[in-house]
């Protein structure tokens, strides 16, 4: 799916945020279809406008994950990304476990959230690897099973089948980088990084980058 057929609206309360959002993104291409300041707002726009992503503040009047349940409800196919400042371990889980496919801080860079975008309507899920690691420790605490759920040795036989360069490129992906941010700091083409990272996906047998920096960081908690 093209950037252009990606069909976007942005619900946040704060039009300044928003509508720097909804130029950057129409910047890169996607379709922004509708804004709104509110959780009725963001269940009238799915509604109406039926919007492939949705990205939704938290601290909207009505609630961000209220509005969230509403919409996953009525329309399950939606891809909804969290956009919050708020860097809660209970607002993580929560929208987590509600159906939020991405959960992305506002600091993150014009780039960053239009790969995240992408990545989401390609099927991944995403967490902001500042998160991550507490995500992973607050599962492990509760006795909740870390996906992808694999056996220590297992774990760390794909992790140390990776080449040197696929170290390098995991670390600093689960560091946060992009694939762009990542090609450049190392001087390589974005493509290349894109073909190391499908071969670190199939090694270690997980769906997307936030699952590859999860168990990196669980067998490293692990040795």
């Amino acid at each position: 799916m093209t950037t252009a057929s990606i069909r976007i609206i942005i619900v946040d309360d704060h039009p300044f945020f928003r509508q720097g959002v909804a130029v950057s993104l129409s910047e890169q291409g996607f379709t922004v279809v509708g804004e709104g300041s509110s959780a009725d707002d963001a269940v009238r726009l799915v509604n109406e406008l039926r919007p492939d992503v949705a990205l939704l503040d938290l601290s909207m009047p009505g609630g961000g994950l209220s509005a969230l349940l509403t919409i996953l409800e009525a329309s399950p196919e939606l891809k909804v990304v969290i956009l919050t400042v708020s860097e809660s371990d209970e607002d993580v889980l929560q929208a987590l476990r509600s159906g939020a496919h991405g959960y992305v801080l506002k600091g993150v860079r014009a780039a960053g959230l239009c790969e995240i975008i992408q990545n989401v309507v390609a099927g991944e899920r995403y967490v902001s690897p500042a998160l991550a690691a507490r995500i992973l420790t607050e599962m492990r605490g509760s006795g909740a099973t870390v996906a992808p759920s694999q056996p220590v040795a297992e774990i760390a036989d794909a992790i140390h089948s990776r080449t040197p360069r696929e170290e390098q490129i995991l670390t600093l992906v689960s560091n946060g980088k992009s694939n762009k941010e990542v090609a450049r700091e190392i001087g390589l083409q974005e493509k290349t990084i894109k073909h190391h990272m499908t071969s670190i996906l199939q090694k270690l047998q997980v769906r997307n980058r936030t699952e590859a920096a999860l168990l990196l960081r669980e067998a490293r908690w692990q040795s």
